[in-house]
């Protein structure tokens, strides 16, 4: 698979996590490598807004709201801002990698599992709820929760 190379800006792709392509984004598992960073995992999100018609540039404007979003959270339920840079046909979004499955990968939980989750889920919720402004996630769905 041929993927984009940002070793430039010190990072190494090491697979594609996801993809939305009709929206122009696309997620990577990623390690940093340069001597500036020590050796870590990473996500990088990708939006592709010039390759695609579906998407479109004003789009960037609210992805730069979001990052400034992103800068001012600190909750160890939330994957940290690490950086943020613009491609040809883009940017990208780096995020601290959360080693977990989500929430929408099949499995039996227990009912004492389900309700840590829940408490951990509505833990964060109140965090973003009581930041100055609040924060609304908007797309809160199974695959979007790391367990």
């Amino acid at each position: 698979m041929n993927f984009p190379d940002f070793s430039q800006k010190g990072y190494q792709i090491i697979e594609e996590l996801g993809h939305n392509h009709v929206g122009g984004r696309v997620a990577y598992l990623a390690s940093t490598d340069s001597e500036e960073k020590s050796e870590e995992k990473v996500v990088i999100k990708e939006f592709q807004f010039a390759k695609n018609s579906e998407a479109n540039w004003a789009e960037y404007d609210a992805y730069q709201r979001e990052i400034q979003v992103l800068e001012g959270l600190n909750h160890p339920g939330i994957p940290r801002y690490l950086d943020s840079f613009e491609t040809a046909s883009g940017f990208c979004l780096v995020q601290e990698y959360k080693n977990a499955q989500s929430l929408a990968t099949p499995n039996s939980w227990l009912a004492e599992d389900i309700k840590k989750i829940a408490i951990a889920l509505l833990e964060i919720l109140a965090y973003l709820q009581n930041r100055i402004p609040p924060v609304f996630h908007r797309d809160i769905k199974p695959e979007n929760i790391l367990v």
